[in-house]
């Protein structure tokens, strides 16, 4: 068994609509070890959403507990979620959330400039890290320059940056056409295969078979948690480095 990464026990989100209580998430309990790829489903109102905003520390929980990398984070103020937010979690969104006047090197450096590096050393990363992804000859770019998958694939590189603890993807193809899609799933598998935990929340069963884990939710509970025998690009050899 690998180390846990994130250790999430009994965690309920409740919300008051005038005199209804939602019970958004109502007692999950799940943990995620390092180099897992994992595909959280479920249908509107399921509370995926919820349990994303959860484990990238949007939200605090009603009760119940969610460790990640060892901190405590249903105990942390405002300003503690927001440090372990840079530093353990990358995001990826389905709308990219790029700064459109800001070329790519500059919206990749971003979350080194909030974890304090310094001007040099930023630079060398964010361009290491465009590399990475397939963009080195990019950096230059605005977003209205790109691409739908070119810009995908700077808000990954940004995710990437702080080496980070997780990936927590959230419907990363869906402003996509499917052969985009397809590719930017191919990178999240060499991602992966290289040793990132991947999360990814879709309601697309066609997304979810990338992964080697699957989490269904239902009414705020986890319905099915299940492993992949045979995920999609399994027995595909690939190289760790896009053209």
């Amino acid at each position: 068994m690998g180390r846990k990464i994130i250790e999430i026990t009994d965690l309920t989100r409740h919300y008051h609509m005038g005199q209804t209580i939602v019970r958004a998430l109502d007692g999950v309990t799940f943990d995620v070890e390092e180099n897992e790829y994992i595909a959280i489903m479920g249908m509107s109102g399921s509370g995926k959403s919820t349990l994303m905003n959860m484990i990238g520390c949007l939200d605090t929980p009603t009760s119940g507990e969610y460790i990640l990398s060892g901190h405590r984070v249903s105990d942390l103020d405002d300003s503690e979620l927001a440090q372990i937010r840079n530093r353990e979690i990358g995001f990826v969104f389905q709308t990219f959330n790029l700064l459109p006047r800001t070329d790519c090197l500059s919206n990749v450096e971003l979350p080194l400039i909030y974890s304090g590096m310094r001007g040099s050393v930023r630079k060398k990363k964010a361009i290491e890290t465009l590399e990475k992804v397939g963009l080195g000859d990019r950096i230059d770019h605005k977003p209205n320059e790109l691409s739908g998958g070119q810009r995908q694939r700077v808000a990954i590189a940004r995710a990437l940056v702080n080496d980070p603890s997780i990936i927590l993807a959230d419907e990363p193809t869906g402003n996509l056409d499917s052969k985009t899609g397809d590719e930017i799933m191919v990178l999240f598998e060499k991602l992966h295969r290289a040793g990132n935990t991947i999360l990814v929340v879709t309601h697309e069963q066609s997304i979810a078979n990338y992964a080697r884990r699957v989490i269904r939710l239902r009414d705020g509970k986890i319905e099915i948690d299940e492993k992949i025998n045979q995920p999609t690009l399994a027995n595909v050899d690939l190289e760790l480095q896009p053209a």
